[in-house]
């Protein structure tokens, strides 16, 4: 190993040990947020997993920080417990006379499919949440079709993404936007061999 790679190479593994410590802790919040809400609405694993679909052992190592649950997982479990997704991964409710959100407050996890979530804006009060997501290669946000209540804006700002709404494909390409309910039974894929970054709106009521 030459003098100049040993130069290169130790800040890339600093930044890859600070990105894994970040995920780690983010992880773990996101577990005792889920935890701390299923306790508060004193149900048991086992019946918050009947109620959302995945097994008890699943959540367990969920709420103790120890799995990464998808964005669609993520979806199924607020809406078993009755509260916003984002109510998991949002350290602090956004001052609504508060005009600018800067880049440092911006919250971003990585689920274990490798979709990275960048959560914009979250207004609780009008019931809309902001996201910037970056889809890898072959991954999604869920292996199958879900469905949830509010509305869904999405719009590809690069790449070429594949929106599955009631059964129908929607292959979405840079610059095209489409909308739905969530009602409707809907799963986003990108099949492609590039990563595909989308801005999505959610909009709680509909």
């Amino acid at each position: 190993m030459t003098e100049d790679t040993a130069i290169v190479s130790e800040p890339l593994l600093n930044i890859q040990d600070d990105a894994a410590g970040a995920t780690a802790t983010a992880l773990a919040a996101i577990g005792v947020r889920i935890r701390e809400v299923r306790l508060g609405r004193d149900m048991t694993l086992q019946a918050l997993a009947d109620a959302c679909g995945l097994s008890p052992s699943m959540l367990s190592l969920v709420e103790r920080g120890r799995a990464s649950p998808s964005i669609g997982s993520l979806i199924v479990i607020a809406n078993a417990l009755g509260v916003q997704m984002s109510d998991f991964i949002v350290d602090q409710v956004v001052d609504d006379e508060k005009l600018v959100v800067r880049s440092s407050e911006q919250r971003t996890i990585e689920t274990a499919a490798h979709v990275i979530r960048r959560l914009i804006r979250e207004d609780k009060a009008r019931g809309i949440s902001i996201a910037l997501n970056e889809y890898a290669p072959h991954t999604g946000a869920t292996e199958k079709p879900i469905k949830h209540d509010g509305f869904e804006y999405g719009f590809v700002l690069d790449g070429k993404l594949t929106v599955e709404v009631d059964g129908t494909l929607h292959v979405m390409e840079t610059g095209d936007l489409i909308s739905y309910s969530s009602r409707r039974p809907h799963r986003i894929w990108n099949h492609g061999n590039g990563h595909v970054r989308t801005l999505w709106i959610n909009v709680q009521r509909d």
